[in-house]
């Protein structure tokens, strides 16, 4: 037996005992940890930086590796805003007695071991285990190699707090940062109960085509805002700015704008405070005839057919030009991955139309897709945007982390032949 699988067979047994804990143990854990991890704050940030010098500063991942104090004050909130949620296990979701006599309970049940491959985000580590932790799961955690020294010392730091409250450590278990734990992990059918990959399209790809274990998918977020020929210029500079700028590495920020014909004459001035950002511009032939002169041209670039459907992760945008909603709607259902997408309008009818059947796990009308987030949703954090239909969709927090078991109660019944 190889190690890894050794270390998972302990995180499966560990994860036995999750079902005894007390909601008041569980939130006194998670409390301390959020301290410990202000407290450790300038230790992580120290291993965070190691990881930073391996990457070049130009890489969409690197905002995503980067930790900074504000950031670990972030997470230790969100994690004491875990910790206050209500227990989502043992709550019973329907009863009923039969004719004759047994009693049923569909009752929740945590999930079990959680698989999470995930890349340079170390702020996963965090959300991950005290979601995990808050709904009775074990977790089995594979991060990236570039963000090694950060989540050896995160992990290190969580087993601390578990080992000081007299708690099993292998209730959260680090896999080596190679590929061949990969592969391990994603047959690992008899340690892990299901397998939540967190980053790019090819990361999901790769785990939804090799893996031999349940997957729930959080997708990449190919992200559409349309400006209709009824939207507020005044709005939409401040919606498209929002979307685009305040964290373009992450899986809701905007990446393509379309825009109403009839509206193309105040494309500039709606793509205008984009400037400050320097935010690249990818437009068709329509959107960009109307941005030369009137947007910086080295900022400025004729579309092609790759533009379109594409996750940037960065500071660059495409646009796209439409003749109706219809044209909008089919061009998102022919591009969108489903994570979110939005529609900006002052037509009650334009808004209800697309609300309706656009698919997406979060539709939006007059606001930003930068709300897609598990905290900003009041579920204290989440662990990944579910893009797919069975079991969660969208952010994932604590009631999706459970599942449920049929509890029957008899008094000697048996079964007519």
């Amino acid at each position: 037996m190889s190690d890894l699988t050794k270390n998972l067979k302990k995180v499966r047994t560990a994860s036995r005992t999750l079902v005894d804990l007390s909601d008041d143990m569980i939130r006194k854990v998670l409390f301390d940890l959020a301290d410990t991890l202000v407290a450790e704050g300038d230790s992580i940030l120290a291993e965070n930086q190691k990881d930073l010098d391996k990457m070049d500063e130009n890489d969409p991942k690197y905002d995503r590796l980067k930790l900074m104090p504000e950031r670990l004050e972030g997470i230790a909130a969100d994690m004491r805003n875990v910790a206050k949620l209500e227990y989502p296990v043992g709550k019973v979701l329907e009863e009923r007695t039969l004719e004759n006599g047994l009693k049923l309970s569909k009752i929740t049940v945590p999930l079990g071991v959680i698989g999470i491959i995930y890349e340079a985000r170390p702020n996963v580590t965090f959300d991950v285990f005290s979601l995990c932790f808050k709904s009775g799961n074990a977790c089995v955690l594979k991060g990236g190699s570039d963000a090694e020294f950060s989540n050896t010392k995160i992990v290190q730091l969580i087993q601390s707090v578990l080992k000081k409250h007299e708690l099993d450590p292998n209730i959260i278990y680090l896999a080596p940062s190679d590929r061949e734990a990969v592969k391990a992990i994603l047959t690992a059918h008899d340690f892990i109960d299901v397998i939540i990959p967190r980053g790019s399209g090819k990361l999901i790809r790769f785990v939804r085509e090799n893996a031999r274990i349940p997957v729930i998918e959080t997708g990449a977020g190919i992200v559409h805002t349309y400006f209709d020929e009824t939207a507020d210029l005044e709005m939409g500079k401040k919606v498209i700015l929002n979307a685009k700028t305040r964290r373009p590495s992450v899986c809701n920020a905007l990446d393509t704008l379309i825009i109403h014909q009839s509206r193309l004459s105040g494309l500039p001035e709606l793509v205008a405070p984009l400037l400050e950002h320097k935010v690249e511009l990818f437009a068709d032939e329509k959107a960009f005839g109307q941005l030369k002169g009137n947007y910086d041209d080295s900022l400025l670039n004729q579309a092609q057919p790759e533009d379109f459907g594409k996750e940037f992760l960065s500071l660059r945008m495409s646009v796209k030009t439409v003749g109706s909603l219809d044209e909008a709607i089919e061009h998102i259902t022919a591009y969108s991955s489903k994570h979110s997408e939005a529609i900006l309008s002052e037509n009650p009818d334009n808004i209800e139309t697309f609300l309706r059947h656009v698919d997406a796990a979060c539709v939006y009308a007059n606001t930003s897709t930068a709300f897609t987030d598990g905290a900003q949703f009041g579920m204290g954090a989440e662990i990944g945007i579910s893009t797919q239909k069975l079991h969660a969709r969208g952010p994932m927090a604590l009631k999706e982390l459970t599942s449920y078991k049929w509890v029957v109660r008899g008094e000697g019944q048996i079964r007519p032949a």
